[in-house]
């Protein structure tokens, strides 16, 4: 069994995904890898809200998501900044209610929202995560 929380031993992704034990992740990563040229980085984080290892996806020195592995399922993080807000709110009411309810009840810190989205399933929401990667990338 892989322990997320031991520093000295970092996973692969294939060991990840073995944990996760949901074939949405590699195609997520797979997806987001070919979509932005991005490749995954397999990080440790020591954040007390998070601790142990995620896997980030950068383009141009900007993270545009982190994912955390879970059992059965991957929560992917996706940061609305200042530069984001107004492009995602304006897509919101289009969005199921879900992402809206995430979005309206993730609390604003630093003119940022952290969004934590779990996926599971090929749904509206995944395919939502994408929509807010591609605002996320646009930036300005």
């Amino acid at each position: 069994m892989m322990n997320l929380q031991d520093r000295n031993t970092r996973p692969t992704l294939e060991e990840l995904a073995d944990y996760i034990n949901n074939p949405l992740f590699l195609s997520f990563c797979s997806q987001v890898k070919a979509l932005y040229a991005c490749p995954e980085s397999i990080e440790y984080s020591s954040c007390s809200m998070e601790k142990g290892w995620n896997i980030k996806f950068k383009k141009s020195g900007k993270t545009l998501c982190t994912i955390y592995p879970r059992e059965g399922y991957f929560t992917a993080m996706v940061v609305i900044g200042p530069k984001e807000k107004e492009r995602v709110e304006a897509l919101l009411p289009d969005c199921s209610s879900a992402l809206q309810e995430l979005y309206w009840q993730t609390r604003e810190g630093n003119g940022q929202r952290w969004l934590m989205i779990d996926l599971e399933d090929d749904d509206e929401l995944y395919q939502e995560a994408f929509q807010l990667i591609q605002i996320r990338r646009q930036g300005k």
